[in-house]
């Protein structure tokens, strides 16, 4: 299923491309057998229209994390300072593939021959897919900030972020304080632009009657 939420005009094949082709590198976290979060840096190395692929060596720790988890989280960052930047966070389930796409993934990127040189060495490595999950693209260089969802192998994405329900008054005590300026108050109840939405919270802790909601 490629479905995006709300605004850009790009959809779930652009994201994983824009990841691939235009950052390449990201921070992974998964989880260890104490519970805990580790991050490494992993390039996503292709995609097609629902999934992206990796490689990692079977003597790493980061793979054994992911056999058992087979689950993870990244998030990708293109920009030269805060307010030009980009990020792509990605959420999803993952599975082996072996060693098959080894080959294609290397003439693709032609870097990892400096790193694994000859065949020998490369029988180390194999191909993870993320193969279902969802994301949110972020982008802090458009006024206001656009912020959409995005989801891949699933048929929907869970609601998050803030919104108005019908105990709205209309006081207008949200729009002042959202640093976005992203609340139409010419409805009642007022409605939050969630693709220019920071999450702040603000407008949930000013309202006098309790009518904004957190998903």
């Amino acid at each position: 299923m490629v479905k995006t939420k709300e605004v850009t005009d790009m959809n779930t094949p652009d994201y994983l491309k824009y990841v691939v082709n235009k950052i390449h590198s990201t921070i992974v976290a998964t989880v260890d057998d104490k519970g805990l979060p580790v991050t490494c840096a992993i390039d996503m190395m292709d995609c097609d229209e629902n999934s992206l692929y990796f490689l990692t060596a079977k003597g790493k720790a980061f793979y054994d994390r992911l056999k058992k988890r087979e689950f993870l989280a990244f998030t990708a960052l293109k920009g030269k300072d805060t307010m030009s930047s980009v990020a792509i966070s990605v959420q999803g389930k993952v599975r082996e593939l072996g060693f098959e796409k080894i080959p294609e993934l290397f003439k693709k990127n032609l870097y990892m021959n400096e790193i694994y040189p000859t065949e020998e060495s490369r029988k180390a490595l194999t191909v993870f897919q993320i193969y279902e999950g969802d994301g949110e693209w972020f982008d802090l260089s458009k006024k206001p900030i656009e912020r959409a969802s995005f989801l891949f192998g699933k048929e929907e994405i869970d609601p998050n972020g803030y919104f108005i329900n019908k105990n709205c008054i209309g006081c207008g005590s949200c729009l002042e304080v959202c640093p976005q300026q992203c609340i139409d108050i010419s409805n009642n109840p007022a409605v939050i632009r969630q693709e220019n939405c920071l999450h702040c919270g603000n407008c949930k802790e000013i309202c006098p009657v309790g009518a904004v909601e957190r998903r």
